[in-house]
């Protein structure tokens, strides 16, 4: 895509963090925003901000793990803005424990919405995009995708590594048929955002863990993000970016992505086993 005035913006998780920074961003370009959360008070607080200058924004409640509710955030879109040419699949929770105290549960809230919510947004829009002969789509990983060891976060990187790995396949097939539709992949690294508070909107049944390693990462990741954590505006440039030049890979840190994927090769060379991580930023 060349050019993005008056074409139409769908944002998952759009209420905060990386999410509503896009649907500022795709605003500020003078697109129509269609901006989805599952959390429906935050969803109407963000929806008055964005459209406060009388920007075309509106919002829809939708738990992106149940295809039917992405289904319906289509339809909506559709019936509203009569299209849609960018679709940021953005929505991700977190939550883990040391990896045998780690309920079933759990692994399903977070692959459900992380991985799922994702699968379900690209089945459900590329249709559309492919018919309306243009169109672009976003699908939000993390540094986690190529860095692991991160104590208590297996269900969140392995997510992660489903969403790289379903995104690459995915742009690799629609270039390969030259399909009018690109696809970038967010790798964001420590960004401000309300990630490390994710359980808040975990469902009935799914319990935090209250292990003192885990309690220890998050609030390692909570001090990292307040003292190091890079402004989601900064990261909304280079989605915008990335869509207007067809590129792939959008890193924010990237010298921490491509030095965990250098470590990675060095282990497969050598042996070595990969070093335990930690936050981008913390001590």
């Amino acid at each position: 895509m060349k050019e993005l005035r008056g074409r139409v913006a769908v944002v998952t998780g759009g209420a905060s963090g990386i999410g509503y920074a896009l649907a500022q961003r795709f605003i500020a370009e003078g697109m129509k925003v269609v901006i989805a959360d599952i959390e429906e008070k935050a969803l109407d607080e963000a929806v008055a901000s964005l459209g406060a200058d009388g920007a075309q924004v509106h919002g829809v409640r939708t738990d992106v793990s149940r295809a039917e509710d992405v289904e319906a955030l289509a339809r909506a879109t559709l019936d509203r803005f009569g299209g849609v040419h960018v679709v940021c699949n953005n929505a991700g929770v977190e939550s883990g424990a040391p990896f045998l105290d780690i309920p079933l549960n759990t692994w399903e809230w977070v692959l459900k919405v992380n991985f799922w919510g994702v699968l379900h947004g690209c089945r459900t829009f590329l249709p559309l995009l492919k018919e309306q002969g243009e169109g672009h789509i976003v699908n939000t990983a993390s540094t986690a995708a190529f860095a692991t060891g991160l104590p208590t976060f297996a269900p969140y990187s392995v997510s992660k590594f489903a969403v790289h790995a379903l995104s690459e396949n995915l742009d690799i097939e629609l270039r390969t048929a030259g399909e009018p539709v690109g696809v970038s992949l967010l790798v964001p690294g420590m960004t401000k955002s309300r990630m490390a508070d994710a359980e808040r909107n975990r469902p009935e049944g799914v319990t935090p863990s209250e292990a003192p390693e885990r309690r220890a990462v998050l609030d390692m990741i909570r001090s990292a993000m307040k003292n190091n954590g890079l402004d989601p505006s900064v990261t909304a440039d280079q989605v915008v970016d990335a869509i207007l030049n067809d590129r792939f890979f959008v890193l924010t840190h990237p010298e921490e992505t491509i030095g965990a994927v250098k470590a990675r090769l060095h282990s497969m060379e050598t042996g070595e086993p990969s070093a335990v991580r930690k936050p981008s930023g913390a001590q």
